[in-house]
């Protein structure tokens, strides 16, 4: 048996194909997840897969174990990861996600979901079904069925209605999908739309070919960043591998911050529904609870990682959330994130008005940041109490410990440290008023860290 301790991971499942991950233990993880969701009430599960060589086996074998245990399946086959919450919410079933999303070629994994697309981890599920599969899923009484169904059109109409685009101006929009699945659902949604498209890397690869699909590391930008400034586009817009994160690149060829990106949408949607909730994450800008209060919203902030984005949605029935990895959450969209619909609102902002993108953006870029620094440490707690201890000696410096150490300095710059899950490292993320206070902090706390 495959060791689930290594593939189980907070929110997905995700392993080596052949080593970690195959037919055999993906069609156990299929019975287990299905005699869950069985025991819940659901009917029936709805599986979708990426580009990766190995998506159509596995998904076909985790469908044997959920027809093993009496439920039917829908495949939609190629799907983006929104494609399939989407898929979830209208067909109110329980969903499993074939991709490993940004990883490299060799991995493959599993998202799962209940109807609705409420996402299982492990506390929501996705011990239990560890715990199954390591203690043998007894045999359900068979018999389920598989159908296939196609949901491209009805998705990409589904988004196009949350977003008004019918008074935009003609934009040239270059948009690398890095050999994933945007290159699978850019062309339904945008097809009808007063948008010049110039595609980068849109064959379904999971080789991926030209670079690695994870556009948060900026050498995976690169191309796109040099294609925007060669063609005179508007805008550039780069997806992961399973498209529910989109990057932004403005007209000058710079990288647009996750967090700008976040207030832009929340001031859209505040200006639907005034007065509403927008969550972020411990580490976007201030800015971002800045211009959400500026606009007459209520920020309310959350711990890193989807499921408590997710969690403190339905809590508050916020109507927006955005983390500063460019995953953005949507109320209307069954609280889930969604590349392609933050895409569609930049689009509608940016066509709504005549000037440049970096025009427009200027007010949501209001501070400097570091972006996410990872050491490798031998022990995280000493390092974090010893950064404790260096700052707890200065005056008007306050400390929150909602998720790792945050620190905020009297002169409005503020840093925050957090272990990794699942790895020896401490995560830095720092801001400042400008690029060289935040670089001078930047060090000055890597000095302590790394001492």
């Amino acid at each position: 048996m495959a060791d689930l301790g290594a593939i189980v991971k907070a929110y997905d499942i995700r392993g080596v194909v052949g080593e970690q991950l195959d037919a055999s233990t993906v069609r156990d993880l299929g019975a287990a997840m299905a005699a869950l969701v069985r025991g819940e009430g659901a009917q029936g599960v709805v599986i979708g897969h990426d580009m990766r060589d190995s998506s159509p086996e596995l998904s076909a074998a985790f469908a044997e174990g959920v027809t093993g245990q009496g439920l039917d399946v829908v495949s939609i086959g190629l799907a983006s990861t929104d494609m399939l919450y989407f898929a979830s919410g209208t067909l109110g079933l329980p969903g499993a996600m074939f991709t490993a999303s940004h990883n490299p070629a060799k991995y493959n994994g599993i998202k799962l979901c209940r109807a609705g697309a409420t996402p299982i981890g492990q506390d929501t599920g996705l011990a239990t079904i560890r715990a199954a599969v390591e203690a043998g899923v007894p045999a359900g009484p068979g018999g389920g069925t598989v159908s296939n169904r196609e949901l491209l059109s009805e998705y990409a109409a589904y988004l196009r209605k949350l977003v008004d685009l019918s008074g935009s101006r003609r934009l040239r929009v270059v948009v690398d999908a890095g050999n994933g699945m945007g290159g699978h659902t850019v062309p339904a949604v945008f097809e009808p739309l007063p948008f010049d498209v110039v595609p980068m890397y849109f064959d379904l690869d999971g080789s991926f070919p030209n670079h690695e699909a994870n556009p948060l590391d900026p050498a995976n930008l690169v191309d796109l960043q040099k294609r925007v400034v060669a063609e005179g586009a508007d805008i550039g817009l780069a997806f992961d591998g399973d498209a529910d994160r989109c990057f932004v690149i403005d007209e000058r060829g710079e990288p647009v911050s996750p967090s700008a990106i976040t207030g832009l949408v929340a001031v859209r949607e505040l200006a639907k529904d005034p007065g509403a909730t927008v969550i972020h994450n411990l580490i976007t800008s201030k800015a971002v609870p800045e211009i959400v209060s500026e606009h007459g919203g209520t920020p309310v902030r959350t711990r890193v990682g989807h499921s408590f984005i997710k969690q403190t949605m339905a809590e508050t029935g916020a109507v927006f959330g955005g983390e500063h990895s460019a995953h953005y959450y949507f109320r209307d969209f069954w609280k889930a994130d969604s590349g392609m619909l933050a895409a569609l609102h930049a689009l509608a902002a940016l066509a709504e008005q005549e000037g440049p993108l970096s025009e427009l953006m200027a007010a949501y870029e209001r501070y400097s940041a570091s972006g996410e620094i990872n050491s490798t440490v031998r022990d995280q707690a000493e390092r974090i109490a010893a950064v404790k201890q260096e700052y707890g000696a200065r005056d008007g410096v306050e400390f929150d410990e909602l998720d790792g150490l945050t620190v905020s300095l009297p002169d409005g710059s503020w840093f925050n440290l957090r272990p990794s899950n699942t790895e020896p490292l401490l995560r830095l993320n720092v801001e400042a008023a400008d690029a060289a206070a935040m670089a001078a902090l930047r060090d000055e706390v890597l000095g302590v860290v790394r001492a």
